[in-house]
């Protein structure tokens, strides 16, 4: 138990101060619905959130062939929420990919991947 709780103490500044990033479900969110969003994700960063910067591409397949689009990301009025609306087209099998930087956490980067189901997008 004490080498547990030691092993415990060790590791919590590997995990003070992160950035994270988080996908969240659009139909739990108004706004998010009110803009058309298919993906929705929030960030967290004790240091500086509002200086947290998200980038979204999305890749897919169609017809065989591989397609990267890079996709607007949309701030919304939650601190450290953001929306993507479809901008991708309904053929084929699609990604989004999206990727948090803060300047507060240089050299790192977050990033997630949400697969998407034809049959589930607006």
């Amino acid at each position: 138990m004490r080498k547990l709780l030691i092993a415990a103490i060790l590791a919590a500044p590997l995990f003070a101060g992160a950035l994270t990033l988080q996908v969240d479900d659009p139909r739990s969110n108004p706004e998010a619905i009110a803009k058309n969003a298919v993906v929705v994700a929030h960030i967290t960063a004790c240091h500086s959130p509002e200086k947290t910067t998200v980038t979204a591409i999305a890749e897919g397949f169609v017809n065989g062939q591989r397609q990267t689009i890079p996709l607007k990301v949309v701030n919304l009025t939650q601190p450290g929420a953001f929306a993507i609306a479809r901008q991708w087209p309904r053929r084929g099998t699609w990604t989004v990919k999206m990727t948090a930087t803060n300047p507060d956490y240089p050299n790192y980067a977050n990033s997630i991947t949400v697969p998407l189901k034809p049959d589930t997008l607006n």
